[in-house]
C-alpha cells in the first residue's frame, strides 16, 4: 500500500491520462468520424509509455540495458513517444486545416520535422539523450500550425459555441504545453542547476496537468456539429 501511495503522489498525472482516455472512450460518438477519431488510441499510447517510462527507470526486470550506470535509462521510449506524437498531431491539423496553402504548410513543416529528427541521430544518442532541440523544432511548427487553426476559426463565424468544439479545447491544451515544454527539455539538459533549483519539473507536471484538463473539459462539452 505505501508502495502504491508512494507511486501516485510521484506520478500523480498517470491516472489523469488513464481518466482522460476513459472519457475519451465514453465519448467517442461524439467525434467517432472527425479527424480526432484515432484519439484515444494516442491517449492509451501515452498512458502506456508513461508507465513503462517509470517501471524502467525504477524496476529492474524492466531495465534495458545491462550496464549500471544506464540502467535506469529510459529516453528511448520517449524519443518514439515524441516523433509519433508530432506526426500524429501534423495529421490533425493536415485534416482539419481547409485553406490548401496552410495544408501545403503542414506537409513542408512534417518533411522538415522528420529532416530534423534524423539529423539529430548524428549528434545525440537516441538510446540515452533526449533529442530535445528536434523536439524544439517539432513543437514551434505545432504552434504555428495551431495559431493557422486558430486564425481560420476566427475568420469563419459559426451557429455553435466554440466551448462545444473538442478541437478548440484540445488545440488550446497543445498550445499553451508545447508553448513552454520544449524549452524546459532544453534546460533540463543544458543549464541543470536551473531544472533543479527552480524545481523546473514541478512545472512541466503542471503544464501537462492543464493540457489534459483541456482534453477532458473538451471531451466532456464537445458536440459533434460544433466540431471544425
Amino acid at each position: 500500500m505505501e508502495d502504491l501511495y508512494a507511486f501516485l503522489t510521484q506520478q500523480y498525472y498517470l491516472p489523469l491520462y488513464l481518466i482522460v482516455w476513459l472519457v475519451a472512450v465514453f465519448r467517442y460518438r461524439s467525434y467517432f468520424d472527425t479527424p480526432l477519431k484515432y484519439f484515444p488510441i494516442f491517449l492509451m499510447y501515452t498512458f502506456l509509455t508513461e508507465l513503462l517510462g517509470y517501471f524502467i527507470k525504477y524496476h529492474d526486470q524492466f531495465q534495458f540495458f545491462s550496464e549500471e550506470e544506464y540502467s535506469w535509462h529510459n529516453v528511448i521510449i520517449y524519443n518514439i513517444y515524441s516523433v509519433i506524437t508530432s506526426m500524429f498531431f501534423f495529421y490533425i491539423y493536415w485534416k482539419i486545416l481547409k485553406n490548401p496553402r496552410y495544408k501545403n504548410w503542414v506537409v513542408y513543416g512534417t518533411i522538415a520535422s522528420i529532416l530534423g529528427y534524423v539529423i539529430s541521430l548524428f549528434f545525440q544518442d537516441p538510446l540515452h539523450a533526449n533529442l530535445y532541440y528536434a523536439d524544439l523544432g517539432a513543437s514551434l511548427l505545432l504552434l504555428s500550425f495551431i495559431g493557422l487553426y486558430f486564425k481560420e476559426k476566427r475568420k469563419e463565424p459559426g451557429p455553435y459555441l466554440i466551448k462545444n468544439n473538442l478541437m478548440f479545447w484540445t488545440s488550446l491544451g497543445l498550445g499553451v504545453f508545447y508553448a513552454s515544454s520544449p524549452f524546459l527539455f532544453v534546460i533540463a539538459y543544458e543549464i541543470p542547476e536551473w531544472w533543479t533549483n527552480y524545481r523546473l519539473r514541478d512545472v512541466l507536471k503542471a503544464l501537462i496537468v492543464f493540457m489534459y484538463g483541456a482534453f477532458m473539459i473538451g471531451l466532456l462539452l464537445g458536440r459533434r456539429k460544433a466540431f471544425n
